[in-house]
């Protein structure tokens, strides 16, 4: 029952965490300038010059629109009263049309990137837990051996390396940038023109193809973090005195490892659920900009570079949430991992 409590008790911290996220985010695009109304004034002050009017000309059609510019794009109401509409009325900004793509609202922009950095997300979150929980494992296993010392230099290697850097590099050895390496990868996209009218077999096949460089780029990232928590976490257990209990009392170093030590090591790696969620779906733009991956991430840039704060804040808001859904995740998990805590007891 505490642990039900606990748990009740953080999702209703939600509600105020998301509110207090993008009401901050909210305000900020309204106050800030350089939002919509400035773009079309600027643009309205380049097409005087151009005309050759004068600065007292342009000055009174800027006064003169200012005050429509903002009806249109309902910013002469209180700020609190666009914030309730923005949130409930247009469902978290989702209805809102862009700014840049008057035709197509928030939530058609982000439905058309949402699952390409879905692809990209489970794949590699998939990967870097299939590899990585092993690896540390091995690597605790034999603790200051070679494969130790040669497993370490590679992964610090491949962490060392920024993400754009080594997707630059991986372009270069397997994607044919550079002549007479190899080319055996696409240069980027997410999947080939002519694969869309191909049966389903040929169009995944073509999708793992485009994938492979990628997704290497999304895996280096949290590939030597995850390795070596999961190795200290192991190493910690292995070294607790319930371990060394159950050896006293004839168990094998087997039984002590897998039955008792391993379950809790995973306790670190658990709550780090939350935060690779957020990266799940909201995609990478480092890398997604590399490979010129129409996802997630390349949207929250285009977006953010271009002023389009109508897809931003929905952006933001979306992955706000999700972060917060996935820090749940971390602790429904953690509950069920580690038998041991009762919270709410002194």
């Amino acid at each position: 029952m505490n642990r039900l409590s606990y748990l009740i008790r953080r999702l209703l911290l939600v509600i105020p965490t998301f509110l207090g996220i993008t009401v901050v985010c909210f305000a900020l695009t309204r106050l800030l300038p350089g939002g919509p109304v400035d773009i079309q004034l600027m643009k309205m002050r380049n097409i005087g010059g151009a005309n050759d009017r004068s600065s007292a000309t342009v000055t009174q059609v800027t006064e003169e629109y200012r005050q429509e510019l903002n009806r249109q794009f309902g910013f002469d109401r209180p700020l609190v009263v666009q914030y309730v509409d923005w949130l409930v009325d247009k469902r978290m900004g989702m209805r809102i049309a862009s700014y840049d793509y008057p035709n197509r609202t928030a939530w058609h922009l982000i439905a058309s990137r949402f699952p390409v950095s879905l692809w990209f997300g489970i794949i590699s979150f998939v990967l870097s837990y299939l590899i990585c929980i092993p690896l540390g494992i091995a690597k605790a296993l034999r603790h200051r051996q070679t494969f130790d010392a040669v497993s370490s230099l590679i992964v610090f290697a491949g962490y060392a390396i920024p993400a754009f850097a080594l997707g630059m590099v991986l372009k270069m050895l397997f994607c044919g940038t550079v002549e007479g390496l190899g080319d055996f990868f696409p240069l980027g996209g997410f999947e080939s023109d002519l694969a869309v009218s191909a049966t389903w077999g040929t169009r995944l096949a073509d999708r793992a193809w485009h994938m492979v460089v990628p997704v290497a780029c999304y895996v280096a990232g949290n590939f030597a973090v995850l390795t070596l928590i999961m190795k200290n976490s192991l190493l910690d257990q292995i070294a607790s005195d319930y371990v060394r209990t159950v050896l006293a009392k004839g168990a094998t170093r087997r039984r002590a490892i897998w039955g008792h030590a391993f379950r809790n090591a995973l306790i670190p790696v658990a709550t780090g659920f939350g935060s690779i969620l957020g990266v799940l779906f909201a995609g990478s733009i480092i890398i997604e900009s590399i490979f010129e991956i129409p996802g997630m991430g390349r949207l929250s840039w285009e977006a953010l570079t271009g002023r389009d704060y109508a897809v931003f804040l929905a952006l933001l808001a979306l992955t706000s949430l999700l972060q917060l859904i996935g820090n749940l995740l971390s602790d429904f998990c953690y509950l069920l991992i580690d038998p041991r805590i009762h919270f709410g007891q002194s």
